[in-house]
């Protein structure tokens, strides 16, 4: 049997007058549980709620049945970073020269290396290389030594799409490369301006037998992939650089030359992360969030550790099931009820989600399952959060989100 729609709480208080609006509310939460749809499934693999500014709960149904979050679970992963590193972090990689002139560089998990922030960075870097009066560098070293070389993000697969891309310390462009094929040039071309088609990414192009898209890099070659960036980069600007491109460790006698640190702090990073749902962004900021907290190389079972006690100690909801932290993995299990206090957590970091209209949003997508989870403004700077959990196939999804929202309007 299904479990009975929660109503708004009520107990022993002081007597007070009930403001008007809610009545309406309330009037509006009797006519909803008798809705069509609104007991859509008629079974545990749906759960929504809606609550007030306070967290009181509206309307609702399964608020304590663990379901599949998807992508919403990306709320949890960003509240926990601003947590621990705070909004205002800024990743940081740092470049070395080893007494013959190899440069290395190591990374820390910066999940936003792309070509613009490299092709930037590499002036700093050429002027610190002119500085310590080094014409030549002789071939490049990517330290990616933060990361466990082993990690496998639960949910991923071997496929050329962009969510299956893999971690690691030092990435660049999400571990992926844009394409498409100029019919005019007969040849495949970069879709991307600020991004050079480098040869090496060729061959898995062609192997895609795609004219147009964006592939995910093999493991080997995403490890080694922003030290070829810097290289051609670096070059570019002039800079002559001989040898090859290979994974290596910083050792003692390396001499640190660069830093570069991010233009982007974190609370900008997980706009961008919320707005384009990105698996890889959220995960290298989880494992990155593992690792600092243990004060040593990150792992899958770090990060896990981490969120965990965050989600228990923190934000008192024990019991949350992690795998990872994109929602990518179908074994992560959260509860509306779970979701809620996430929500009141992230009310003041609202403005970082998607918004249209009078909704705060993020939506979660995996085949059967549509999640959503934000807030609904009421027009007096009011926010309701609200939760949709619909793990089956099927209608549903819609009529839950129109008629919660209805109660808002």
């Amino acid at each position: 049997m299904p479990r009975s729609e929660k109503r708004i709480p009520t107990g022993t208080v002081p007597f007070r007058p009930f403001p008007f609006f809610l009545v309406c509310l309330c009037c509006l939460a009797a006519l909803f549980s008798l809705a069509p749809g609104a007991r859509a499934g008629g079974d545990e693999r749906v759960g929504y709620l809606l609550a007030d500014g306070e967290g009181n709960i509206l309307a609702s149904r399964n608020i304590d049945q663990p379901l599949i979050p998807a992508s919403t679970f990306k709320l949890l992963t960003s509240l926990e970073a601003i947590h621990h590193l705070g909004g205002h972090f800024r990743f940081k990689t740092d470049f070395f020269i080893t007494p013959g002139n190899t440069l290395k560089i190591r990374g820390y998990g910066d999940p936003f290396l792309t070509s613009e922030v490299i092709r930037q960075l590499c002036h700093g870097l050429a002027s610190a290389l002119k500085k310590k009066g080094i014409a030549t560098v002789n071939g490049i070293e990517v330290d990616n030594g933060f990361f466990d070389p082993g990690i496998e993000i639960p949910g991923t697969g071997s496929s050329a799409n962009p969510y299956d891309a893999s971690v690691n310390a030092v990435g660049a462009n999400f571990n992926t490369v844009s394409f498409k094929f100029d019919k005019k040039e007969n040849r495949y071309i970069s879709a991307e301006p600020q991004t050079p088609l480098l040869d090496f990414a060729k061959k898995h192009i062609r192997a895609s037998r795609l004219d147009q898209g964006r592939i995910v890099l093999p493991r080997e070659e995403s490890r080694i992939y922003a030290g070829r960036l810097v290289t051609y980069f670096l070059k570019t600007g002039g800079t002559a650089i001989t040898g090859t491109v290979r994974e290596g460790r910083v050792r003692d006698g390396d001499e640190k030359i660069y830093t570069h640190v991010s233009p982007y702090t974190l609370e900008e990073l997980v706009q961008r992360l919320l707005q384009y749902s990105n698996n890889f962004m959220a995960n290298q900021i989880f494992l990155t969030v593992g690792a600092r907290a243990s004060a040593s190389s990150a792992t899958l079972e770090k990060g896990i550790t981490t969120l965990e006690t965050y989600a228990a100690e923190i934000l008192g909801i024990p019991g949350t099931i992690i795998a990872e932290g994109s929602g990518l993995s179908r074994k992560n299990r959260i509860t509306p009820r779970q979701m809620l206090k996430i929500l009141m957590a992230f009310k003041e970091h609202h403005g970082l989600m998607n918004h249209k209209g009078n909704e705060f949003y993020k939506t979660g997508t995996l085949a059967g399952i549509r999640t959503r989870a934000g807030y609904f403004a009421d027009g007096n700077d009011g926010l309701y959060p609200f939760v949709i959990m619909v793990n089956r196939q099927g209608q549903g999804y819609a009529k839950i989100k129109s008629q919660l929202r209805a109660m808002v309007n």
